[in-house]
């Protein structure tokens, strides 16, 4: 049975910064901005003003995809311009980037750590097709859409939004934009099953556009962000529903989990934190960063005259580091890329 607790309200706050002398108006007018704190106790985190810092003359160009970070702390995010994968340090500064040939329509990301190393996996919804490549974006295999699902009568109809890795190597892909199944794939690409498929009923998908994998004590599932059916959708490794998840969920784009927590991009205007209780129900730990402003939430033309710090617009992408530290994706095409410092209590 389906709980739901009530929700939290979104915690915002301001800490000063430390009083001090102030000799006339001009050094008070330079003086460093109030520190904007989201989330309750125990889920504090300080919002970076102007995390990221591009070389000079680099546009960033729309932002839509995913997050992911690696071993050493660099973080990955896409666009949809030449550079369609950047790599930027945890102090935002742009260390790489790559992918010129996978621009316009790269959508899902993931990092993995194997035996060979860390590699990238891919998802295109333009070139239907998913990837894997290594962390400099060197190719080392990709697949075509699943013509053995039985569900497409061509390429055109498979554009995968979101793709996970389970710790046996099997590779799970939502195909968020395209006909609404989930399929999974070998560790070499090669088509293994699928799930899912369009409707609102559980089980059924509308826009199943991010997938995460969720360890529990000894077992594994994906879950499934469900976004137009506003939930998530946890199966077994074999595609059995388990139970279908919707608190305090708007549109959830994708998530990451975080410790205990699973943090979910709602691309209508916030991050919600995700508890799990003793009856394995998911709850809200909090919602971050929520825009007061119903008409800048889910979509792609805010100006950045109109961004504040604390507020998201349409967050798509999140990824967390091992710190803690979230790091979100705003769908927009101005380019916006967050970090939220996890703060110890």
């Amino acid at each position: 049975m389906l709980i739901l607790l009530p929700l939290i309200a979104p915690l915002a706050f301001s800490i000063p910064a430390a009083p001090g002398p102030v000799q006339d108006d001009a050094l008070a007018k330079t003086a460093e901005p109030a520190a904007v704190i989201l989330g309750p106790e125990g889920h504090r985190y300080r919002w970076v003003s102007d995390w990221l810092k591009l070389p000079d003359g680099m546009v960033l160009g729309n932002t839509h995809g995913c997050v992911a970070v690696d071993s050493k702390g660099r973080v990955y995010f896409n666009t949809d311009a030449k550079h369609a994968v950047v790599v930027a340090d945890a102090n935002g500064d742009v260390v790489d980037t790559w992918g010129s040939e996978w621009a316009g329509g790269l959508h899902g990301m993931t990092i993995v750590k194997e035996s060979e190393g860390e590699f990238c996996y891919l998802s295109h919804t333009g070139r239907h097709e998913i990837a894997k490549v290594t962390l400099d974006g060197e190719l080392v295999w990709k697949s075509g859409y699943p013509a053995a699902s039985g569900v497409y009568t061509g390429a055109g109809q498979y554009r995968p939004t979101g793709i996970a890795v389970a710790p046996n190597g099997d590779i799970y892909v939502g195909d968020g934009y395209g006909q609404s199944w989930c399929h999974s794939f070998s560790s070499s690409g090669e088509y293994q099953g699928s799930f899912g498929g369009p409707g609102t009923e559980p089980g059924k998908m509308r826009t199943p556009h991010g997938m995460i994998i969720e360890r529990a004590g000894d077992k594994t599932y994906v879950v499934v962000c469900d976004r137009e059916n506003h939930r998530l959708q946890r199966f077994d490794l074999d595609g059995n529903l388990v139970r279908v998840e919707t608190p305090g969920l708007r549109r959830p784009c994708n998530g990451v989990f975080t410790g205990d927590v699973l943090a979910v991009a709602d691309l209508m205007g916030r991050v919600t934190l995700l508890g799990l209780d003793e009856k394995g129900e998911r709850y809200v730990v909090a919602h971050l960063g929520d825009n007061p402003e119903p008409s800048r939430r889910g979509v792609n033309g805010v100006p950045r005259d109109q961004w504040v710090d604390g507020e998201f617009l349409s967050p798509h992408g999140i990824g967390a580091d091992a710190d803690g530290n979230l790091y979100v994706l705003d769908w927009n095409r101005n380019g916006r890329v967050s970090k939220l410092e996890r703060l110890k209590d």
